[in-house]
């Protein structure tokens, strides 16, 4: 039976692993004990893996992916096994799968999504949020989320689809010279040919987003996966129905937003009342 180890050895990156195997594990319907058996390691190896105290092995990881058919994803997230600063712990296994997809669709009814922030938007929003962060911590986000937003222009590229509500943008986070700035930006995002983003009219009396923000990626081989964000915590959604019935929401509100060529004409008439 193969070990690992013993040595503890911890990091965000190591939990995001970890957090990654338990979710394949629980979607193939194992425990700990039965996938340990499948993988030929010990049951304490595996529940340390998953508990991100431990690293994983090359050989673990090609036996992982392979039984339980995770589609490449924890050979991606392997591949990123140190800390990234900056980011949000529950949200580093999601970062670091848009690292490797073709197409990602974003919701956003409580803030402009990360990959759409200017600088000074992403630094107002941080500051609102109790507890206030340090200086250090307040530039390693900033810098952790312009960042991201290189996404937008890698090569080979990624489709973009952005929906996001009226209500955040008439909120005007940060002032005014904050929200003109943050315009222009998103209408010049807008004219990117790999981005499509919609606004999601104030006055819409049918919303298939009720249940609040949600993400999804396809990943090379053309399979989905989900994402869904709450106060302080992030679920990655693996489940092939539950992750249809978030495209079945998103394919809605993509109807009951407005166009694309209306949203844009949209941005322009609030940058000119400003």
């Amino acid at each position: 039976m193969a070990s690992i180890s013993s040595a503890p050895e911890q990091s965000d990156s190591l939990k995001a692993f970890g957090a990654a195997l338990k979710v394949f594990r629980e979607r193939a319907l194992l425990t700990q004990e039965q996938l340990a058996e499948r993988l030929n390691y010990s049951i304490a190896s595996v529940a340390s893996i998953e508990q991100g105290r431990r690293m994983p092995t090359a050989h673990f990881i090609e036996r992982a992916e392979e039984s339980l058919d995770s589609f490449g994803v924890l050979r991606a997230v392997a591949r990123h096994v140190s800390r990234r600063p900056g980011l949000a712990a529950w949200f580093r296994l999601w970062a670091q799968l848009e690292a490797m997809a073709v197409s990602l669709c974003t919701y956003e009814c409580r803030v402009v999504p990360g990959l759409l922030q200017t600088e000074a938007y992403a630094r107002a929003v941080m500051l609102n949020v109790p507890p206030p962060p340090t200086e250090e911590e307040l530039e390693e986000r900033i810098t952790a989320r312009m960042e991201r937003q290189e996404l937008l222009t890698r090569k080979p590229p990624i489709a973009f689809s952005f929906i996001v509500d009226e209500s955040v943008l008439l909120r005007h986070t940060g002032g005014e010279g904050v929200t003109r700035e943050l315009l222009d930006h998103l209408i010049s995002r807008a004219e990117s040919w790999n981005v499509e983003l919609q606004i999601m009219p104030l006055r819409q009396p049918y919303h298939a987003g009720s249940d609040g923000p949600m993400q999804l990626l396809e990943t090379p081989d053309n399979r989905w996966l989900g994402y869904s964000e709450g106060q302080k915590t992030g679920q990655l959604i693996t489940d092939p129905k539950a992750v249809s019935v978030m495209q079945m929401r998103y394919a809605k509100m993509r109807s009951q937003a407005l166009s694309p060529a209306d949203s844009a004409a949209l941005l322009k008439r609030m940058r000119g009342a400003l």
